[in-house]
């Protein structure tokens, strides 16, 4: 038997040479053969990993991506004026400083509707700029994310950026505002994905998975911070393995600089504040286990406080007060706390001036309005109210209309005010008393949390599935 064995083997060791040659013939043959457009097909990135890899198309969607092009076209839309670039509008506080007039009263019906959009289910708000409405949002039958932009003039459609993001409903999916500067939009989505594109056409300039780049964890009901552009950086609180907050190049997506995380906090529903005090610039973070001071040069370490986290989601962002003082407020029986930052042996030291309990204020989902020295807000018993800097209520509204959780601006001495059914209230803004001017339903779906944009007279307001353009100018009311 050995010796048979030997004798086959010898014979295909021999016809090996032979056998390879005829492989290598047809191989060639096969590959000439192929069509062209096959051979040089475009190589996309994470295409050369095995299904389930954790390749660059697996950790990051967005780069699966595309731009659909709109029915709306662009150079048809009219240049109406107006500016809301990013969460709580052009200076991140919630006032808008514009100087179109607005209405001090409407009919029974309330602002004209000038038009109105669908939406996947959630709470994200818009940024407008160049007459375009830009807006996060989400299709639960398609399993896809998308950044919208719209016409400011009539809602069409001018492009989206979609990309497959598996989302499950868990009270909305969207709940992020995208930011404007220069040429580019930014936007976070759902599950922490960072996506840059060109205003103007939607085309992908980068993006980044926050989960993989910095170890941070998807808070509970997705991602809520809005992103901040501050001249040619992005700032992130990532809350991830070293990086409580980042700073990256505006135009290319690289890290300037990481925060150290000592503490390991991680990301809330929060968004960074800009601040200046004692001669430094710095950014205001709640991170879940505290607040934190990340110096805008270099993103050192200025200062922290444990003294202020809630344990089960901290949602509105930090209030810039004058004179060094930041005024933080949660839900969850949370209630509120005013900060006073400190100069002592050349650094800042955070010291709690007051606390309020929620019954007195506190804000479940909408960061106050601070204006004229009054801080404005919702507490938890729905009631609006207005707040002395010594921490005592100067004004609440009457028992009989409640806003819950839903959001609230200012702008030309008013207040727009919505409630959780859709109900807008205009308010004089006053620092002594509560006055009504005027109530209209002006959205029918519900959870009306998203936050509202102003711009050129026309207020964005939106319910879980609906979007709204109402003109609130003066010009725009019946005579």
């Amino acid at each position: 038997m050995w010796a048979a064995m030997k004798i086959d083997r010898s014979r295909f060791v021999f016809a090996l040479p032979a056998l390879a040659a005829a492989a290598a013939v047809a191989a060639l043959v096969f590959w000439f053969a192929r069509p062209l457009a096959e051979a040089v097909g475009a190589r996309l990135p994470g295409a050369d990993q095995p299904p389930g890899a954790e390749g660059a198309m697996t950790r990051n969607p967005i780069l699966a991506g595309n731009v659909i092009a709109g029915n709306a076209q662009p150079t048809n839309l009219p240049a109406l004026p107006g500016l809301w670039p990013q969460f709580r509008g052009p200076n991140r506080d919630g006032i808008s400083p514009e100087t179109v007039p607005l209405a001090r009263s409407w009919e029974a019906a309330g602002p004209r509707l000038l038009w109105g959009v669908d939406c996947g289910e959630g709470y994200a708000g818009a940024a407008v700029r160049d007459g375009r409405v830009y807006l996060m949002d989400y299709d639960y039958d398609k399993k896809q994310n998308a950044l919208r932009c719209l016409s400011l003039a009539d809602g069409g459609e001018i492009w989206r950026y979609a990309y497959t993001l598996s989302v499950k409903r868990n009270h909305g999916m969207t709940r992020t505002v995208p930011a404007l500067a220069g040429q580019f939009v930014v936007a976070m989505d759902p599950k922490c994905h960072v996506l840059c594109l060109d205003a103007a056409t939607g085309e992908l300039r980068w993006c980044m998975n926050l989960v993989s780049d910095y170890g941070t964890t998807v808070p509970a009901w997705y991602a809520g911070q809005c992103p901040l552009i501050d001249g040619e950086a992005l700032i992130l609180a990532p809350g991830g393995h070293d990086a409580l907050l980042a700073a990256v190049d505006l135009a290319t997506g690289k890290t300037i600089w990481r925060a150290p995380n000592p503490h390991g906090w991680k990301m809330t529903h929060s968004s960074v504040m800009p601040m200046e005090f004692g001669g430094q610039k710095f950014y205001v973070y709640c991170g879940s286990g505290g607040v934190a001071g990340i110096s805008a040069t270099n993103g050192a370490l200025l200062w922290e406080t444990n003294s202020w986290k809630i344990s089960i989601a901290t949602v509105p962002s930090p209030v810039v007060l004058e004179g060094g003082k930041i005024f933080l407020s949660g839900g969850y029986n949370a209630g509120s706390m005013l900060l006073q930052l400190r100069e002592q042996d050349g650094k800042l030291r955070p010291e709690t001036v007051w606390k309020l309990n929620a019954d007195e204020f506190g804000a479940t989902q909408q960061t106050p309005v601070f204006h004229d020295g009054h801080i404005f807000g919702t507490r938890p018993n729905g009631q609006f109210v207005c707040l002395g800097l010594d921490g005592k209520v100067a004004w609440a509204s009457p028992p009989v209309d409640t806003f819950g959780r839903s959001p609230f601006l200012l702008a030309d001495g008013l207040f727009y005010v919505m409630n959780e059914e859709g109900k807008l209230s205009l308010m004089e803004d006053s620092g002594t008393e509560f006055k009504l001017l005027a109530q209209a339903q002006v959205l029918k779906g519900g959870e009306a949390w998203g936050p509202m944009a102003l711009a050129g007279g026309r207020l964005l307001a939106r319910d879980l599935k609906r979007l709204v353009c109402l003109d609130v100018s003066a010009a725009g009311q019946p005579k």
